[in-house]
């Protein structure tokens, strides 16, 4: 499993994990024998070198399938400001995933309302997305690959294990190679927020594995200099490549200025920040993170866009010509 419990152990990871793919980093033939059913001919992957084992190996970290749910006025093990990722079910009642279990299993696929979604985290990118996961005809399922491009998860498919970026959504080796996922509206808030706005949700129930859940196993990860396994260039502006940044396509909001101003306007959306949400990523346990805040992103209409809440080296790894939307 990737337990990071200090800083410096993620940099003693980083230096061997650096000095093993160096090894061997030109060639798709390092994966194949572990991935027989992947087609290695189909790929946007231009340097290989780019791929790199992030410690355990595939379902290394376990994918939840059909997770149990429990309604969120039973639910008494989360913390008021404890993160969770709120998907709001259209034709059901809205669901929340608690970042205390997608930090040990990083994908949960479920269904509700007829539509098959992976609910998705990386820790080391803060980057949580919810994905429909329809796509060329078919419904997939999702599990870890254990491999990271850029410091971010990449995912794979167990209907054709085809390899898919997580940051966006896109197959990025094999059959699917150049498929997108459709991202849809869903977003991360605290516990106490999403039992205020849905009082009738559902919240994921426990999963029947061995592990710490409510403990941070990435103490300390978001105050760090450097990103995990990054080599990459670091973003512009003097922005600290662990800021954690709004994603609408290709422009990125700094959380240092939502929190200044609380509310901006512009590029179609509005984003509005407030106090009261555990960074998940901070302390030894997750409920007592500092306070990073809540972000919402609503179209002029008062709709919910699909956006992402990343760090800032991840946005400008993946969008490199992007639009960074610093105000003044």
């Amino acid at each position: 499993m990737r337990i990071i419990t200090n800083i410096a152990a993620i940099f003693a990871a980083m230096a061997i994990a650096g000095a093993v793919a160096g090894a061997a980093q030109a060639q798709p033939a390092r994966w194949q024998g572990q991935w027989p059913e992947t087609d290695f001919d189909r790929t946007s992957i231009a340097d290989w070198s780019e791929i790199m084992s992030g410690g355990p190996p595939k379902d290394g970290i376990p994918a939840i399938d059909a997770p149990r749910m429990i309604p969120a006025a039973s639910e008494t093990r989360l913390e008021a400001q404890e993160p969770v990722m709120v998907w709001p079910v259209p034709d059901g009642a809205a669901r929340a995933y608690p970042i205390r279990y997608l930090l040990w299993h990083e994908i949960v696929n479920d269904t509700a309302g007829g539509v098959p979604v992976a609910v998705t985290y990386c820790p080391l990118c803060n980057s949580g997305m919810v994905f429909d996961r329809r796509v060329a005809g078919a419904t997939l399922s999702f599990g870890v690959s254990g491999l990271l491009r850029a410091s971010d998860m990449v995912m794979y498919d167990r209907q054709t294990e085809s390899w898919w970026q997580q940051a966006t959504g896109t197959g990025i080796v094999g059959e699917m190679t150049d498929e997108e996922l459709d991202l849809l509206p869903a977003w991360m808030d605290s516990w106490e927020r999403f039992r205020a706005a849905y009082p009738d949700g559902l919240v994921m129930d426990e999963p029947d594995w061995s592990r710490d859940y409510g403990r941070n196993p990435y103490v300390s990860y978001d105050r760090s200099a450097k990103p995990f396994l990054y080599s990459g260039e670091m973003p512009p502006h003097g922005i600290a490549p662990l800021m954690r940044v709004v994603r609408v396509g290709e422009r990125a909001w700094p959380f240092s200025r939502l929190r200044e101003e609380e509310s901006v306007t512009e590029a179609g959306v509005t984003i509005s920040w407030e106090a009261g949400q555990a960074s998940a990523l901070d302390a030894r346990r997750v409920a007592e993170g500092r306070d990073v805040g809540n972000v919402r992103v609503r179209d002029a209409e008062g709709r919910d866009v699909p956006h992402d809440v990343l760090f800032a080296f991840a946005f400008h790894a993946f969008w490199p010509e992007g639009e960074w939307m610093l105000g003044g």
